[in-house]
């Protein structure tokens, strides 16, 4: 019993609430780790429609099925004013599969044209209450959460996705529309909180 009430405060301590629709982006000045070595803050990568953020990393099979999106999400949507950013969170493995030089490369191999970052001590997945990888996060041009969960409805094949989850709600918040769908189900291997 005592071993079960150990675990239970240790998870609950790791995971706070996800962050509800409406939400102000927590931890916008919150320095974490480019890959290329410099430090990098959320409020640095805001877009003028809005900010799009992605907890990832390098090693999840969720990830690797739905990474290639991200990069067609950053290269359609950028130009049109969303601010997008990659944030790996698994702070347990930083010394191993998470490292700075594995991100770069992994980065590099995968063609990002976002950036990607180290979260230390997995702060930031803490504050918004992300708990997956892949795990999404869309906020307004007011840093407010207007969108949370996954990219799509199909991770194995992009060509079979019946909703395009997060396309629809930034055409959605580009256009100044309702965001229709404003919460969908994070799939994905979980995050590795120290």
């Amino acid at each position: 019993m005592r071993n079960i009430l150990v675990f239970m405060l240790i998870f609950s301590m790791n995971e706070a609430a996800e962050l509800a629709i409406g939400s102000l982006m927590p931890e916008i000045g919150h320095q974490m780790i480019e890959t290329n070595g410099k430090n990098l803050t959320l409020s640095d990568t805001r877009g003028e429609k809005g900010t799009l953020v992605i907890f990832s990393s390098n090693t999840c099979p969720w990830v690797i099925r739905w990474e290639d999106r991200y990069v067609s999400i950053t290269e359609s949507y950028s130009p049109k004013g969303i601010g997008v950013i990659a944030v790996n969170s698994n702070a347990l493995l930083f010394d191993e599969r998470e490292s700075l030089d594995k991100m770069a490369r992994h980065a590099s191999d995968k063609d990002y044209n976002f950036p990607y970052v180290q979260d230390p001590g997995s702060r930031l997945a803490k504050a918004f209450g992300a708990t997956k990888t892949p795990h999404i996060y869309l906020f307004d041009d007011n840093d407010r959460l207007v969108y949370r969960g996954a990219i799509d409805d199909d991770a194995r094949d992009a060509n079979s996705v019946e909703e395009h989850f997060l396309a629809n709600a930034i055409e959605q918040l580009i256009d100044g529309r309702p965001i229709e769908k404003p919460t969908s189900k994070a799939i994905g291997c979980s995050i590795k909180f120290p």
